[in-house]
């Protein structure tokens, strides 16, 4: 008989053959016969006692590992979209292990939550699975409110699509107190009759609390806001960069200007006066740009997570970061009087705004200012402090100037001019709504925008230059159904736009100046901006309608989009200037990181609008019955959608409201006519309006209508129809609410 093997042999056997790893196989490889083998008993006795080893049903497997088969609950795809599961149970000292789930072509896709009987090995990189069958659906999450009851009680989801309550069984209360914002799950199947079962897992506070606003949204988006404790340490590890190999820009007057209230400062800008005798009255343009590729490089944990949340999610009492406060308040941020590291750009504009060339370089700047756009544009106009005095020549009329030129070339190319006002909900140190403006639209606030695209659009000219894979920011034209669309609302308000034409900003833009100063201009402006397609990322260029470009990249803002850090890197690879450029894995995944980016981003564009609406119910719920002015914004079947004047809040009034009269809907002209009288209710109409109901948790605002053009409405009937039975309101009303909460949602 050979030597009888030590523990550590029969241990790394037994992980090399996890699936032929019982006795008598172990025996067999170590040559173990006759009483040799109750030696071999005991031993494997004695390994068990001691932790070493775990005894299945027909084989032995390492202790702290997973069996060759066993249940796995699917979790959440990682940035990547890669499937991962992990056990249900786990008795192991060390971390749940992860099982990455490879899925055969044609097998049904699997979901968070869904479980898994799973055939399990493992190879030096981990776990990877090849599922079985699948043995259950992930539950149902609910984010809502609970109502307690003698019997346990119920939960009322605050997500707009939904109206169907969840009951709580007492065991699955989980302690939760009435009123109380709530996250629970589905258990069980679904009931043929009565109330879906749920269980609490997660007790989230008072919704009416202060800042629990954004709370709600972001648990019922679904939008990471912890970071793991991986990434939180990388990010703290980081220090400042020093000079090295970088141009050294320390001597440019770059400044930020950007909101009073910003949390992070990723562009800065300077402009000078072009020496060069061969572009008389011309302008240099420096850009700035955080250098976030320095920090986050391709793969690492910061990468990981950054990829995963896209971008930072933006709500008026917090900021949802995609970098850690380290980076991006900190070390990415271009604070003022401290050294930085940045990707800048050079760019040489003529005296009509048309671009010369541009260079890019890695370097090191300084800020000497840090402005808002508020006191950048007092000193322009005229209102220097002591703090922008120094800046007033040397900083900031160059770049007053250079922006004069680069309007010209913006004139000649003629991008989308929508006038939307932006609301601005402005919260006290207790995060109390205190009122709701709308946001100033500055000069201030267009010269930066205006060279933030010029940056763009050199990024993307310059990789395409030199062949090198980016993610170009896409927004193509408007198709023929949304154009025929737009057409019938502005005929109903007696504009037009011309047929048979190769569609141009300009014809849009027209529309739009036609409309200025009429009372229906906002809806014109909204209808506009509704036949819009939506903006994206994509590997492939299909150039930029809203902004009249050929090719347009995202470069401006990597502490915040995960776009522009792609872009950054994919500069850093054409120009060579360090190994944190892209890699071939990010290459390869290119398609995979647009699709992903772009979902992201709708997610917070959601989030933070369903967050405005819910600070705008809060802000009126104390307000119920009072009167407001307002316009008709939204002509439908079922109802009007009225756009508030005093703060641009929407709200829905039934159909059922609107008097004692049939309406007749013409989507075409988009109007309502009533029957007997005649009387027609279209877009941008003055109405007033009484608040009747305002929902904080949902962002639902129901109106009475009052008057429209100044003329009274009959009001609505409340007792039974003639010769009919008593009309039901509350039926109708949810589903009027419904639909405006799918409207509002887009």
């Amino acid at each position: 008989m050979k030597d009888f093997p030590s523990k550590e042999q029969i241990l790394d056997f037994i992980r090399e053959n996890p699936k032929a790893s019982g006795k008598r196989e172990i025996g067999r490889a170590f040559g173990i016969k006759g009483a040799a083998r109750i030696e071999l008993k005991r031993v494997l006795k004695e390994m068990a006692a001691e932790g070493l080893i775990e005894k299945g049903r027909k084989q032995f497997r390492k202790a702290g590992e997973l069996p060759p088969v066993t249940v796995l609950k699917v979790m959440e795809p990682d940035e990547s979209g890669d499937l991962w599961a992990e056990p249900l149970s786990w008795e192991g000292e060390d971390a749940i292990p992860r099982v990455s789930i490879r899925q055969a072509k044609g097998e049904k896709a699997l979901g968070q939550g869904d479980r898994i009987l799973t055939k399990i090995e493992r190879s030096a990189q981990g776990y990877y699975g090849k599922v079985i069958r699948q043995i259950g659906s992930g539950p149902a999450k609910i984010l809502g409110l609970f109502r307690q009851s003698e019997f346990g009680g119920r939960v009322i989801p605050v997500d707009k699509k939904s109206d169907k309550e969840w009951r709580i069984e007492p065991h699955d209360v989980n302690g939760a107190r009435d009123g109380e914002l709530v996250e629970a799950e589905q258990t069980g199947p679904k009931a043929r009759m009565g109330l879906p079962k749920a269980k609490i897992v997660a007790r989230l506070g008072d919704p009416a609390a202060p800042r629990s606003v954004s709370l709600i949204a972001i648990h019922e988006h679904g939008i990471p806001d912890q970071f793991p404790d991986e990434v939180v340490k990388q990010a703290i590890k980081a220090k400042p960069v020093s000079l090295g190999d970088r141009e050294d820009l320390r001597h440019l007057p770059l400044i930020t200007i950007d909101p009073s209230d910003a949390r992070d400062h990723d562009d800065a800008v300077a402009a000078e006066v072009d020496t060069n005798p061969a572009n008389p009255g011309g302008h240099i343009v420096w850009v700035a740009i955080a250098d976030v590729a320095h920090y986050v490089t391709p793969g690492s944990p910061l990468d990981r997570e950054a990829r995963k949340r896209g971008n930072s999610s933006y709500f008026p009492d917090r900021v949802v970061p995609m970098l850690p406060e380290e980076l991006s308040g900190d070390l990415c941020s271009l604070h003022e009087g401290v050294d930085r590291p940045c990707i800048a750009l050079r760019i040489q504009i003529a005296e009509d705004g048309t671009k010369i060339g541009h260079r890019f370089t890695r370097a090191l700047m300084r800020s000497p200012a840090a402005l808002s756009y508020e006191e950048a544009q007092a000193a322009i106009d005229g209102d220097v402090t002591e703090r922008t005095e120094p800046l007033l020549d040397w900083v900031l009329r160059p770049l007053w100037n250079a922006y004069e030129a680069a309007q010209q070339e913006r004139a000649r190319r003629q991008p989308l001019d929508l006038d939307l006002p932006e609301r601005k909900i402005v919260l006290d140190d207790t995060g109390e709504v205190t009122s709701v403006a709308f946001r100033d639209r500055l000069d201030a606030h267009k010269l930066i925008e205006e060279f933030m695209i010029l940056a763009n659009v050199c990024a993307a000219e310059t990789l395409e230059a030199k062949r090198r894979p980016l993610l170009y920011r896409v927004h193509e034209e408007p198709n023929a159904d949304k154009m025929e669309a737009l057409r019938d609302v502005v005929e109903g308000v007696g504009l037009t736009l011309a047929k048979g034409q190769v569609l141009k900003t300009r014809h849009l833009n027209a529309l739009l100046h036609d409309s200025a100063g009429q009372e229906f201009a906002e809806s014109v402006n909204i209808a506009v901006l509704r036949s819009m397609t939506q903006a994206y990322y994509a590997p492939e260029n299909f150039g930029h309608f809203g902004l009249g470009l050929v090719r347009y990249a995202h470069f401006t803002s990597p502490i915040r989009r995960y776009a522009d850090l792609i872009v950054h890197r994919a500069l850093i690879s054409a120009h060579r200037w360090g190994n944190d450029g892209l890699s071939p894995d990010e290459i390869d995944e290119l398609e995979a990181t647009a699709d992903h980016i772009s979902k992201t981003e709708r997610r917070s564009m959601l989030a933070e609008r369903d967050t405005t609406d819910r600070y705008l119910a809060i802000y009126l719920a104390d307000r119920v019955g009072a009167e407001f002015e307002g316009k008709v914004s939204g002509v439908a079947r079922f109802g009007l959608f009225v756009k508030l004047d005093e703060t641009g809040a929407d709200g829905l009034i039934p159909i059922s409201r609107l008097g004692r009269e049939y309406w007749h809907h013409d989507p075409e002209t988009n109007t309502l006519t009533a029957e007997r009288s005649r009387r027609v209710i279209a877009l941008g109409q003055h109405v007033t309006v009484r608040l009747s109901e305002a929902v904080p948790v949902t962002g639902g605002l129901l109106f009475e209508l009052l008057s429209i053009e100044d003329k009274a409405m009959p009001r609505a009937p409340t007792g039974p129809r003639k010769g009919g039975p008593k009309r039901k309101l509350t039926k109708s009303r949810k589903a009027a609410r419904k639909v405006s909460r799918n409207r509002r949602r887009g």
